[in-house]
């Protein structure tokens, strides 16, 4: 079992920019693969970026260039730099961690880009 806590979403106007945190416990995190989602109103689920333990990354379309996953293994914490955010990036955004048997999520945090 994995226990999960997302941190540091907020209010920020187009353009700006900021980082979220999910800190993992429960489990041997250096080999999770670790995840972040997220879901806009009245949308699915969408897999934002993923980031491998061994550390190779993958992102979404619509947010290369501007988003980037990074894990620190010794905390236990995966990250997700958020730049030149839209009003479209508005969302909950979820971290997950993957393992052999199954997904493990956190609660969410929420992110919302407007002027």
């Amino acid at each position: 079992q994995v226990q999960l806590v997302e941190s540091g979403g907020g209010l920020v106007t187009p353009g700006g920019s900021l980082r979220l945190s999910c800190a993992a416990s429960g489990s041997i995190f250096s080999t999770l693969f670790m995840h972040w989602y997220r879901q806009a109103p009245g949308k699915q689920r969408e897999l934002v970026a993923t980031i491998s333990s061994g550390r190779n990354t993958a992102y979404t379309d619509s947010v290369k260039g501007r988003f980037t996953i990074s894990r620190d293994n010794a905390k236990n914490t995966v990250y997700l730099e958020m730049n030149s955010l839209r009003p479209e990036d508005t969302a909950v955004y979820y971290c997950a961690a993957q393992d052999a048997l199954s997904h493990y999520w956190g609660q969410g945090t929420q992110v919302t880009v407007s002027s």
